[in-house]
This record gives structure tokens, C-alpha cells and sequence, in this order.
């Protein structure tokens, strides 16, 4: 067959420069993905692709594509000291579909996708595809300018988690049901998240992945969004609309592990080039996936050049890091004589420990104001702290004691709380060690686990009226807030990622009480600063009384960093009405309710204090006055003061 496309020919040798070279095989590269992977150049006076890949192993590499029938021995590439193969094509464009086929020392040819291209074909194919990520013009540029003051601890930040695949699915005449597209999704996701009070949606994995049952986990192409729900300018336009509506864009970020799939990085020139070859290093035993080998610096710049290539390319806001305790720690999951002590003897990953600070120091010197945040969910100290402190660096860090804790105590009977009170007051003990989240996520809605509203104690009112009032103790907690989707309208049945979430539940008025609920409960958090401003410190947070198990009522200030400013907050976590319940409070006069997750319109039974509910002049919890307040069953009050008495 005859061939239009020209054969190659050697890259201008200020493509990739000794320096780039340098800094590549050094481990200090931050934008690798400007040089390795698929460029549409001008080189002289021709138009086409540079491609270039690090495989320093390889016997051989070509490309090989749509262009060429996918035939050997038409577009060898040209190898360089820094085991860095390079080949220009003259004549190809966008959307061309390509692999490299490396000949490994032993003679076996591997196909394998670009592990920087920019875009992939969609399951279950898995040719890499040349794009354009310059052309989006984009329209945030006062968004990402005001980044570090919209994202400032002192702010609110309160993140809805979502699957792009099952948040909501569409009717097909062929498939039945089908996704939406990233620019369906920025026509009704954004609205609805706009609408329900978040600051923040954070995607699951959207890294170009083959099976859906990873969720988007098991990352095939670190540098290419899923094409799935389109093409890298459709999620480019899903970002910069959401930027429009005034929403952040967190997105979840899997640096810890990569699959075993054939076409990706497993055993990528015939060795394991971005995995340790020894199994007791290399191989997480639980998931059936690799580890990379955060020792050698070409690997150290490809994870590192990703994290800045999504808030580069992409204008993501912040990245959640995926698995970080399984980083840390070489006998993760390990039994003993299954893992490789450190230089030191001890268990601790050093290689990771630096990388993960690396990548830190590289994302916040380079892009003020975005979030770093850590999925770690040991006691590792300083997760939250900077590097030059001993920290990890890290913005913030999921508060998985917190969640493990309170969801145990709210599956108990209520009868029975009484003796397991500690759960909702230990996290005090610790809740500033750290700049928390406090997670409500995806993982707590599968694997048999149940929905979030099944995790609840009680028959169906209890049920509901439970998870109204853990929302409402959430919300005045000490933390930055987020909450898987479908957790904020009560759906019954745990996630499936097969489906789109039970929207058609909101026809019952006890599921459009939680929503309702839930957007009052963001909207009052964003609005007053008390429930935001000092999430990190104990200045924020006080006791009023965390003792009173014998009835399971928890009640708590919150403080602005104008110490006037402050909320009440008040639990009751039995099914029974308490009449004249008083706590002491810090000033005298008047005060109101802001929320009542008991009122009508929430689902609940309608008890409340009255518009305005007055101190008494009674010395209670070290306070000089107190609130003799009417505590419905299973609520949580927001308080605030009004005026005072004069």
C-alpha cells in the first residue's frame, strides 16, 4: 500500500536540548510534557509531529499509527544519551492515532501508548492521539488570578465529589442510557452545584483509564482527560465554565500506583522502567497494580511534570492526592517478610517522602493559591505543614479518624449513644494537628458498605432525621467540608458506577428535605464567617459542654476571627424532645435560629425555638447567662446572636 505520509526525520536538535535532557534524567524537569509526547511543530518548511519518548532500555523504538497501517520499519526513532527517542513526521495532524513499538534487548516487540500523549482513544482502544492543548482560548483569567484569596484557609471551602460517569445519565436510543458529555455536564452539573451552595466540585479520576470499574483509579493515560465524555478542549470548556459560576475544580490525582495494562507503563522497554523490578517494592499485592519507583529521577519528573500539567493545560484549582499512606509506608498492607526495610531499617518510603514534598514545593511556587490535598489515613505527622518545617506540604489533609468515628456512632441505636459519646468528642483531642477535610466520600457508599442514609440508626423518620442532624454537626464542625454525590438528597441504595445516581427519590418529600437542607446548610456556612474563617485553631472552637452523654447532646461555639462574631451550635442525638435544655452562651440578649434541621421543610417534625430566643441571667458552663432552649429529636441548631438586651 502506498504511503502519502513522508518517512521521518531527526528532531531540531533545540527541541529537546542537553539541558532538557539534563533536567529529565536529574528528576527536576517540571514541564516534561513540553518536550516528551506528541507536538504539532513547524520544522522549516514543514508542518507535522515531533514525537519523542524516554525508554532507555529499548533495542529499537518506532511509531506506529494510523498514518503508517500500524507497520513496522517506517518510523524508527532516533535514541539519544538520555535513553530519549525522537522522531519528526512531517505531514501529520491533529487527532492522528499512534503508538510506539519498542524492540526490547531480547527481541519481543511491545506496543505501548505515549505515557505523555494528550489524548486517547476511547475504551477498550488504547492508541494515544495527537491534540492541541493551545488552542481553547480561555475566559478565567480574574478567576485564576484571585485564586490564592478564593482559596484561602480563612475561607469556605465545601466540596461536592463526583463520578462524571454516574452523576447523571441520559437516554439513548442505542445504548439505553449513555453519559453525558463534558459540555452536558457543564450545562446541568454546574447549575446544580451553583445552586446547592458548593464552592468546589472534585472529580474522580478523570486521567484516561480502561475499565470503569476503577473508577477512574487504574490511570492508562496520566496526560490524557478520559475521551469518554469528549475531547481535552470539551473538558477545557467544563473547567472555564465552572470557573464562570464561581466554582472551583479539585481533581483527583493518582500518583501512588499505575495498572498492569499491556499498553501502559507496566514493563514499558522490557524492563520495569517506572516500577521497582522487586515485587516486594514493586507490586501493591491488594490491587493487583504497581508502584513507582519514586527513587529514580525520570520517574520523579514524569509524576511531578503531571501535577503541574493539570494545573498548567487544564486550570484545575487543586489536586486531592490519591493513596497517600500506601506511599509512605513500605509495609503497607505487607505481611511481615513482604517488604525491604529502608537504608535506615525502618519502614518508612523515603524516596516517596521526597517526592511527595517535591511535588508540593513545585505546585505551590509555581501556582499560588492551589489546594494540595492528602488522602492519608495514618497518624503521619505534619501531613498538613510545610516542607521546610519537616512537613509534607500539603494544604490539607481528609480527616478519616473523624469520619470513621462519627458515622460508628450514628449507626448505633440511639438508645445506646449514651455509651459511646467519645466518638463525636475525640476528634477534638486532635482536630488542629492538621488543616482537615472532613470527608463524606465515594468510599464510604460502596463495597457493601451501604448509602450513607442506610449507615443511620432507626426506622425511616429516625433515619432521615439522623442524617439531617449529622449533616448539621458536619457543617459546624471544625473543617473544611465534602460530601459524595447523591449523599446530599438521602439516596437510599449505595453508589453503583454502572448507573446514574436515584434523582427520581427527590419526588419524596423526605429526600427534597435533606437537599433543601443541605444547600441551606452550604449557603449559611459560606455566609457567615464564624463557620469558616478559623477552621485550624482552637480560637474557632469551643466547648460549651461535650459531657453530657447521659442525654446525647453535644453543644459548641464557633468564632470568627472577630471574637464577637460567633455560632452556637447544639446536637441532640436521641429521638426525644428536650424541653428547657439550657447551655450558658458567651453574651446576653437575643438570639435566633439560623438552622433547625427539625423544621417542616427539611422533613422534620416542626419544632423550634421562635423567632428570637432570649438569655436568662443564670450562670452556666463558666458563662455569666444561658439559653433555656426546646431541642427537637434528632437535630442539630445553628444559633446567633442577634442583639443584646438593652
Amino acid at each position: 500500500m502506498e504511503h502519502d505520509i513522508p518517512a521521518g526525520k531527526a528532531v531540531p536538535a533545540e527541541w529537546l536540548s542537553h539541558f532538557d535532557r539534563y533536567l529529565i534524567s536529574e528528576g527536576t524537569h517540571e514541564r516534561a510534557y513540553q518536550k516528551l509526547g506528541a507536538h504539532l511543530v513547524r520544522h522549516g518548511e514543514d508542518e507535522g509531529v515531533v514525537f519523542a519518548v524516554w525508554a532507555p532500555n529499548a533495542r529499537q523504538v518506532e511509531v506506529i499509527g494510523d498514518f503508517n497501517d500500524w507497520n513496522s520499519g517506517l518510523h524508527p526513532m532516533h535514541s539519544s544519551d538520555a535513553g530519549i527517542w525522537t522522531l519528526f513526521v512531517p505531514g501529520l495532524g491533529e487527532h492522528t492515532v499512534y503508538k510506539y513499538r519498542i524492540t526490547t534487548q531480547t527481541g519481543e516487540q511491545l506496543d505501548k501508548a505515549d505515557p505523555l500523549g494528550f489524548a486517547m482513544e476511547e475504551r477498550p482502544r488504547t492508541g494515544s492521539v495527537v491534540a492541541n492543548l493551545d488552542r481553547y482560548v480561555w475566559r478565567d483569567q480574574e478567576w485564576v488570578a484571585g485564586r490564592p484569596q478564593r482559596q484561602a484557609l480563612d475561607g469556605p471551602i465545601s466540596i461536592y465529589e463526583v463520578h462524571l460517569g454516574s452523576w447523571r445519565r441520559m437516554s439513548d436510543a442505542r445504548w439505553g442510557q449513555r453519559y453525558l458529555t463534558y459540555r452536558e455536564l457543564a450545562a446541568e452539573l454546574i447549575p446544580y452545584v451553583q445552586e446547592m451552595g458548593y464552592t468546589h466540585i472534585e472529580l474522580l479520576p478523570i486521567a484516561e483509564h480502561p475499565f470503569d470499574g476503577s473508577w477512574g483509579y487504574q490511570v492508562l493515560g496520566f496526560y490524557a482527560p478520559t475521551s469518554r465524555f469528549g475531547s481535552p478542549e470539551d473538558f477545557m470548556f467544563f473547567v472555564d465554565e465552572c470557573h464562570a459560576a464561581g466554582i472551583g475544580v479539585l481533581l483527583d490525582w493518582v500518583p501512588a500506583h499505575f495498572p498492569k495494562d499491556g499498553a501502559g507503563l507496566n514493563n514499558f522497554d522490557g524492563t520495569q522502567l517506572y516500577a521497582h523490578a522487586n515485587p516486594l517494592q514493586g507490586e501493591h499485592q491488594d490491587w493487583g497494580t504497581m508502584i513507582f519507583n519514586y527513587s529514580r529521577n525520570e520517574v520523579r519528573s514524569f509524576l511531578i511534570s503531571n501535577a503541574l500539567f493539570w494545573i498548567d493545560k487544564y486550570h484545575i484549582d487543586g489536586l486531592r492526592v490519591d493513596a497517600v499512606a500506601s506511599m509512605l509506608y513500605l509495609d503497607y498492607s505487607r505481611q511481615e517478610g513482604q517488604w525491604i526495610a529502608n537504608e535506615h531499617g525502618g519502614r518508612e518510603n523515603l524516596a516517596a517522602i521526597g517526592f511527595l514534598r517535591k511535588v508540593n514545593e513545585a505546585l505551590h511556587g509555581v501556582f499560588p493559591g492551589v489546594l494540595t490535598i492528602a488522602e492519608e489515613s495514618t497518624s503521619w505527622p505534619m501531613v498538613s505543614r510545610p516542607t521546610y518545617i519537616g512537613g509534607l506540604g500539603f494544604t490539607l489533609k481528609w480527616n478519616m479518624g473523624w469520619m470513621h468515628d462519627t458515622l460508628s456512632y450514628m449507626g448505633k441505636d440511639a438508645l445506646f449513644r449514651r455509651f459511646h459519646h467519645n466518638q463525636m468528642t475525640f476528634g477534638m483531642l486532635y482536630a488542629f494537628h492538621e488543616n482537615f477535610v472532613l470527608p463524606l466520600s465515594h468510599d464510604e457508599a460502596v463495597h457493601g458498605k451501604g448509602s450513607l442514609l442506610n449507615k443511620m440508626s432507626g426506622d425511616e423518620w429516625q433515619k432521615f432525621a439522623n442524617l439531617r442532624a449529622y449533616y448539621g454537626f458536619m457543617w459546624g464542625y471544625s473543617g473544611k467540608k465534602l460530601l459524595f454525590m447523591g449523599g446530599e438528597f438521602g439516596q437510599w441504595q449505595e453508589w453503583n458506577h454502572d448507573t446514574g445516581l436515584e434523582w427520581m427519590a427527590l419526588e419524596a418529600p423526605s429526600h427534597r428535605g435533606v437537599q433543601r437542607l443541605m444547600r441551606d446548610l452550604n449557603l449559611v456556612y459560606r455566609s457567615e464567617a464564624a463557620l469558616h474563617q478559623i477552621d485550624f485553631d482552637w480560637s474557632g472552637f469551643r466547648w460549651i459542654d461535650a459531657n453530657d452523654s447521659d442525654n446525647s447532646v453535644l453543644s459548641f461555639l464557633r468564632f470568627a476571627k472577630n471574637p464577637e462574631d460567633f455560632i452556637v451550635v447544639v446536637c441532640n442525638f436521641t429521638p426525644v424532645v428536650r424541653r428547657q435544655y439550657r447551655i450558658g452562651v458567651p453574651r446576653a440578649g437575643a438570639y435566633r435560629e439560623l438552622i433547625n434541621s427539625d423544621l417542616a421543610i427539611y422533613g422534620g417534625s416542626g419544632i423550634d425555638n421562635g423567632p428570637v430566643c432570649a438569655t436568662l441571667p443564670e450562670a452556666c458552663h463558666t458563662f455569666d447567662q444561658c439559653l433555656s432552649l426546646t431541642l427537637p429529636p434528632l437535630t442539630t441548631l445553628w444559633l446567633k446572636f442577634v442583639h443584646d438586651d438593652t
